[in-house]
């Protein structure tokens, strides 16, 4: 299948570069409204069309799929040509500026008989897909909490704040590992450097409350002087720490818990605490954009969703969504609407 790249910025590079050397796909063409921005694919890839005009592509008949990869504004317009003319639809995270445009790209994907797809790129990674499966073996027991910190030093967004920039990532992976669903949102967060006139917050902190009385919580933070990609799941019986800095040991399982030993007189509940071994489970090396790149072919030859599907997109949305109000009104909790 012929598929087309919209956007060849930062994340647009990677995508031209994995569907040009993947073997289910023929890469079509490379758009960019910035002229300038065209001049590295057509050196790279000699036969690949590039055009500054994205409407040359929804036009091109034979262009089976189209991978958006633009500021997330553009996200909506882009993706609603493409569905509209037929085009299985790949969208960069998070899929729309609100729920509504979500749903309706949802719609109107269904009604084209189009795939919509969006890069939650984190759920391809080996690391990720062993988590599910230690989730859904049951070796944690019932999940408790899900702890996350996503921080560096930059990169500055200038459409998005640091909540719309970061956390997709560790809302997706939470979403696809434990299919929680969410009622509630609270965050609070500073625009603490000051460098564009939209007072965009860089660093926040967001918690989610779950229908089974779990929660969510999410640090994220463009003004850290180290990077750290770390997230604490807590489950009855285990707990799972997933650092993506390690460059060996990025899962890490440990027997560890409390337990509460209760006696008539609430003031003596005794709270016992275990502490046992530490298990790090072997993981595959393969490239995560490769994996999507594959999955997103086999997903429209067999005409079914991906594992990020416009609903998992929806999903994100959402709760980022609650997360701007919330933010709004000095950490109001906001309710989601399931």
């Amino acid at each position: 299948m012929k598929v087309a790249v919209i956007g060849c910025g930062y994340w647009g590079k990677h995508l031209l570069r994995n569907f040009y050397t993947s073997d289910k796909w023929e890469l079509a063409c490379a758009c960019d409204s910035n002229a300038g921005q065209l001049e590295a694919p057509e050196k790279s890839y000699p036969g690949v069309r590039c055009t500054t005009n994205a409407a040359d592509i929804f036009a091109d008949p034979s262009v089976d799929a189209v991978a958006i990869a633009t500021p997330v504004d553009s996200h909506f317009d882009l993706a609603k040509a493409a569905i509209e003319a037929g085009k299985h639809t790949w969208v960069e995270k998070p899929l729309t500026s609100s729920s509504a445009q979500a749903n309706e790209l949802l719609a109107l994907a269904k009604k084209h008989n189009v795939l919509l797809h969006v890069d939650h790129t984190y759920i391809y990674t080996p690391a990720v897909r062993k988590i599910k499966q230690i989730i859904e073996a049951g070796e944690l027991g019932d999940i408790l909490y899900f702890d996350s910190v996503r921080v560096n030093l930059g990169l500055f967004q200038h459409d998005v704040n640091v909540i719309w920039d970061l956390a997709p990532h560790d809302i997706s992976i939470l979403e696809y590992c434990t299919g929680k669903k969410p009622v509630s949102v609270n965050a609070t967060g500073s625009s603490i450097v000051k460098y564009s006139d939209r007072n965009l917050e860089n660093i926040a902190y967001m918690t989610v409350n779950f229908e089974d009385n779990s929660i969510g919580h999410f640090h994220v933070n463009w003004l850290s002087p180290v990077k750290i990609r770390r997230i604490i799941i807590g489950g009855s019986r285990k707990m799972l720490v997933f650092n993506d800095m390690e460059p060996m040991e990025k899962i890490k399982i440990y027997d560890s818990g409390v337990s509460i030993n209760s006696r008539e007189d609430v003031y003596e509940t005794l709270v016992r605490y275990r502490t046992g071994d530490m298990f790090s489970p072997a993981i595959d090396n393969k490239e995560a954009l490769a994996e999507e790149c594959n999955h997103f072919f086999d997903s429209i030859a067999v005409n079914k969703p991906t594992i990020t599907s416009g609903q998992s997109g929806l999903y994100v949305v959402k709760i980022l969504e609650a997360a701007g109000k919330s933010l709004k009104n000095n950490g109001v909790p906001v309710t989601i609407d399931n």
